[in-house]
This record gives C-alpha cells, structure tokens and sequence, in this order.
C-alpha cells in the first residue's frame, strides 16, 4: 500500500462515525411507598363503612415530638394492630379450649396435662405450668420477635422493615434459617401455603377480614378475662368462665418467686390491692 493510501484509509476511518461513550447509568432502589393518613381514611369505610375513620388520640397524625416521621409511625401502628390481633385470636381460641378440654399428654417430664388442668380457669393453669416451661415459652417468642423484626432476615425474602417500606404484618420465612441452620419443616406464617395461590385483589380483602376478625378478638379475650375477675361483662356472665383470683397482666406468678426479681415484683404487686 503506497504512503497515499494509507494516507487515505486513515482519514476515511478519523470521520466514520463512532458510537458514543455512554457512562454506566447507576441503578437506584426505588423509593419505599409508606402509607399515609389519607391511605388510612381511604381504608377505614372498607373495615367499617358505619364508624369509618376514627383516630381521637390522633395517632399517626403528626411527627411533631417523635424521633420517626408519620409514615414511619403509620408502619408501626399498622403492624402492631395485625400482630396483636393474630395473637388475640390465638388466645380466644386457646382460652375457649383450655377451660373445656384436657389434653392427654404431658406438658413436662411427670407433669400430666390434667395436673395444669386441674388448677381452674386458663389463667391459673398458666400459673401451674412450671417455670423451666414458661422461660422456654418466653425465650421461643423472643426468638420469633427477633426473627421477624431482622433486616437481613426480611431482604432475604425481598422485604423491608415495616417502618421502612415494608408490608404492615409480614412474617418472614424461614428459609434463611433452613439454609444455615435447621431444615424446619413448614413456616410459622402460612404454614400450608393458602394464601400463596391467592389473587392481590382477594389478599386484600382477606387482610381487611383479618384486621376485623383481630380487633373482635382482642375485645373477646379482654372480656374472658375480665369477665375471671369478677368484673360485669354482658354476655359473658352465665356462660361459665371460672373465676381466677392471680393477676392476670403478670406473666410470672408465686411458682416463680425462685427467679431474680419476680419476689419482689409480687411485693409490689400486693400494695397495689391487685
């Protein structure tokens, strides 16, 4: 190739056309959606179209004084109605059980059940379960508490804090725990998976219904119980509920005076009149 060609090619090739250099464009997460007052009013005719949107504590309403902005406040309202709701239908269900039936095994090594059920009404066959078993409750619902509030926990199933954009109610898997620790057969949310085949529109009628169904019972259970202290609750004053003489509010009772602190706990419990 004579020195003209080459000449030639080289300015040929310095006015091609020459695609652009475009800088790598960063990928940000999205924003998190947090409910807002007005998602609250919006929600409020479709739990109950007669009371509709009623909040006179004004909770949520404002961020003035707290450490958390009103969505975040939102988030934690929100998921602390649901949880306290399931756990409100659970002991309904487990007070209207205990004080009709007597489970034939043993709660703990040559303690029979018929010995707890034997104590009276659910709250003292609370009292009857010896202490070893009520720390091992305490320390299995710390576990579960920690498990569902971890972060690495929810990002593993592709959620987030509910007070960061994360779904009010949610409970993890525990897959995370299946892979590293322990292959535990079903989950504690769902366990059977009912809900997974479910359509978004019916999730969120089913939510409404649960959120209904856990208020009710949060009513119920405070009833019962009311009702085992002797305190006038219609409705509930012929139906048989036997009457409990402990606090109900204590989860330790005399059985446990051995434990650091709860002696003196009972103590002050007495000069209260409780």
């Amino acid at each position: 190739m004579t020195n003209a060609e080459v000449l030639s090619a080289s300015a040929v090739a310095a006015y091609s056309p020459v695609a652009p250099i475009v800088a790598p464009s960063v990928q940000r997460a999205a924003a998190p959606v947090m409910e807002t007052i007005d998602d609250l009013k919006a929600m409020a005719p479709k739990l109950n179209p007669v009371v509709g949107y009623y909040n006179p504590l004004s909770l949520g309403e404002t961020s003035v004084g707290s450490s958390y902005d009103s969505e975040a406040a939102i988030g934690f309202l929100r998921h602390a109605e649901i949880k306290h709701g399931r756990v409100a239908m659970a002991a309904f269900v487990g007070f209207c059980v205990q004080s009709n039936t007597c489970f034939p095994w043993e709660i703990a090594k040559g303690v029979p059940y018929s010995t707890i059920f034997a104590a009276g009404s659910p709250p003292a066959q609370w009292d009857a379960v010896p202490t070893e078993g009520k720390l091992q409750i305490l320390l299995v619902i710390a576990a579960l508490e920690l498990w569902g509030e971890a972060s690495t926990v929810l990002a593993s199933c592709g959620e987030k804090h509910y007070m960061k954009g994360g779904k009010p109610g949610y409970y993890p898997s525990f897959d995370l725990f299946r892979e590293n620790v322990h292959p535990l057969p079903l989950n504690l949310w769902d366990p059977l998976g009912f809900t997974k085949k479910l359509t978004p529109e019916k999730k969120e009628k089913a939510l409404l219904a649960e959120i209904n169904n856990g208020r009710l019972a949060m009513i119920g259970i405070m009833g019962m119980v009311s009702a085992s202290k002797g305190l006038i609750v219609p409705g509930l004053d012929s139906v048989g509920i036997k009457p409990y003489s402990g606090e109900v509010m204590a989860f330790f009772s005399e059985s446990d005076a051995k434990l650091p602190f709860v002696a003196d706990m009972l103590k002050v419990v007495g000069t209260l009149g409780y």
